[in-house]
């Protein structure tokens, strides 16, 4: 009765072993084309939150004559703690400044102190709007999304501008490249 079972007893056929593998494959193949898929949906929000804080900027100029963050104007926006000095310029502090006078003023949402609270951006990294001059391109605002991954940022400059990292409206502190992982500063002009 034993040696009978045994000798009935079957394994899986070739066909049912490469049946399982190609459904192992095509997991595999769904589960690594989402992760691309969310990592261009950051890249995206990355460019949206760029032309957000732009809008922001001029829509705060236009109402009240200033930069936000630079103004030194008591209560403008209403409730504002912190002023700049007025140079034109955010520099030092008022790029903490910045982000309280837009959400003051209702152009930007969350919950700034003026002394400490950054945005971050979908990568987690902190986001900052400073006047700077980038390789000898002249002084101009720009905003700066720290520890970005390199090939997203590669992404958005070749979509959006030149692909070169060191010129153009959008570029970043070194070359984008594998071996550097993530991009330390990642600037897009403001």
């Amino acid at each position: 009765m034993l040696k009978e079972k045994l000798f009935n007893s079957r394994g899986f056929t070739l066909v049912e072993i490469a049946i399982v593998l190609v459904i192992i494959g095509l997991l595999i193949g769904g589960i690594l084309k989402g992760r691309e898929m969310i990592k261009n949906a950051k890249a995206k929000r990355v460019v949206k939150m760029a032309d957000e804080l732009r809008s922001a900027w001029n829509a705060f100029y236009d109402k009240y004559g200033v930069y936000p963050g630079d103004e030194n104007k008591r209560e403008i926006p209403p409730g504002d703690r912190h002023n700049g000095n007025g140079n034109g310029y955010i520099t030092g502090n008022e790029i903490y400044y910045l982000f309280e006078d837009l959400q003051k003023a209702g152009f930007i949402s969350g919950d700034y102190n003026g002394t400490s609270d950054l945005p971050t951006h979908p990568f987690g990294g902190k986001v900052v709007i400073l006047y700077q001059n980038l390789n000898r391109t002249g002084n101009k605002h720009w905003i700066r999304f720290e520890n970005m991954p390199w090939d997203v940022c590669q992404q958005i400059d070749m979509k959006y501008d030149d692909g070169k990292y060191n010129a153009g409206s959008i570029m970043a502190n070194t070359r984008y490249s594998s071996s550097v992982g993530m991009i330390r500063y990642f600037y897009i002009e403001l």
